[in-house]
């Protein structure tokens, strides 16, 4: 039973306490309900997208201070940060608090003799990126620990009722997705960590998310070994392949869905000709120019068929991100919490006309 109009019912992230209502009412046809008041849980999936992953977070605080809990989440670049920490079980006032208190002037670590462009060119000519990436990697080391997680281990699923399809290895509370450009395959991690003989319980969730965001040229790739093969493979921003998953979670047995997958699109559509790409024009000169359009083309515009589909704009908040730059770390706190509010902004229209029941009758395999 839904609680009368105008009860007050809580929910609770940690220290922090939301009421699971939309004003003066419960959520609309929510998909799960606790005794004695609204609880609804969704899967989410959230799009990469450098600093724009700001209006992924704004858009995740949304859907949480309107009452939802994510049982699973998946996260390419960006949203693979975002997604590692709300999985780790963050509060609503501790994600916010860590978008807020990274710096992200440091995003953008230089190696060597750390001058700018020089650095940038030697970096990106011995080692295939123009910045380390240490400065996010070792944040997220020291951040998730905090929350109590550094393996994949500790974010396991132990839920019967999931997709009896669902193999002992892909049940986890987070999914990364990353490219392996050796092997021309798209790895969600901890999922595909077998195929290289690794353990997935034993392998850190930041090392994942670092992977995760190696946008080409930008950030040096990472590597993978196979300790049995000796084989190894170079690992690029999961974006290349697909940066929105949404159908990841998407049960393939025949009993019904528990709980819909919301998405968070972060990116605009592919730019027009001559407009700008991903990167800063400094790292792609007119040589380098056609390799910047693939990039962008492989992360922006390779999903958009897809993204066009009925099914999937029904089921995905879509964030303006305009005021940053994919890679523009260097913008202003008054910016970078425009992003954030404009993914709450989103979320909360989202969820204004967001109908379970219609969803499902309308897309009955999604």
């Amino acid at each position: 039973m839904l609680p009368a109009k105008g009860s007050q019912h809580h929910l609770v992230y940690g220290s922090d306490t939301y009421p699971a209502r939309v004003g003066d009412r419960p959520l609309r046809n929510s998909p799960q309900v606790e005794e004695g008041g609204v609880v609804p849980a969704a899967d989410l999936v959230l799009e990469g997208g450098g600093l724009k992953g700001l209006g992924g977070a704004g858009a995740v605080l949304g859907l949480m201070a309107q009452g939802y809990t994510f049982p699973r989440v998946a996260g390419t670049s960006a949203g693979a940060i975002v997604g590692a920490f709300v999985a780790a079980g963050a509060s609503p006032t501790r994600l916010e608090q860590l978008m807020s208190e990274l710096d992200y002037r440091k995003v953008p670590d230089r190696s060597g003799f750390k001058l700018p462009l020089l650095s940038e060119g030697l970096s990106l000519f011995l080692d295939g990126g123009a910045y380390e990436g240490d400065y996010i990697h070792n944040w997220l080391c020291t951040e998730l620990k905090a929350l109590g997680v550094e393996t994949f281990g500790q974010l396991r699923r132990a839920d019967p009722d999931d997709d009896v399809n669902l193999p002992v290895h892909q049940r986890y509370k987070l999914v990364v997705t990353a490219t392996d450009v050796t092997r021309g395959r798209l790895l969600r991690l901890p999922w595909d960590y077998e195929q290289f003989g690794l353990d997935p319980d034993t392998q850190l969730v930041a090392d994942a998310v670092r992977a995760s965001m190696s946008i080409p040229l930008y950030f040096e790739p990472q590597q993978l070994r196979n300790p049995q093969t000796g084989e190894t493979s170079t690992i690029v921003d999961g974006g290349v392949l697909t940066n929105f998953p949404v159908e990841i979670f998407d049960r393939t047995d025949p009993h019904p869905r528990r709980w819909p997958t919301f998405g968070v699109r972060i990116m605009p559509d592919m730019p027009p000709a001559g407009g700008g790409g991903l990167l800063p024009g400094w790292l792609t000169p007119k040589p380098l120019h056609l390799v910047e359009q693939v990039i962008t083309t492989a992360i922006v515009g390779h999903d958009q068929t897809y993204v066009d589909r009925s099914c999937v704009r029904k089921r995905t908040i879509t964030v303006d991100t305009s005021p940053v730059g994919v890679v523009e770390f260097g913008t202003s706190a008054t910016q970078r919490e425009q992003v954030s509010a404009n993914g709450r902004r989103a979320a909360a229209e989202f969820l204004s006309s967001w109908d379970w029941d219609a969803y499902r009758a309308d897309c009955p395999a999604g």
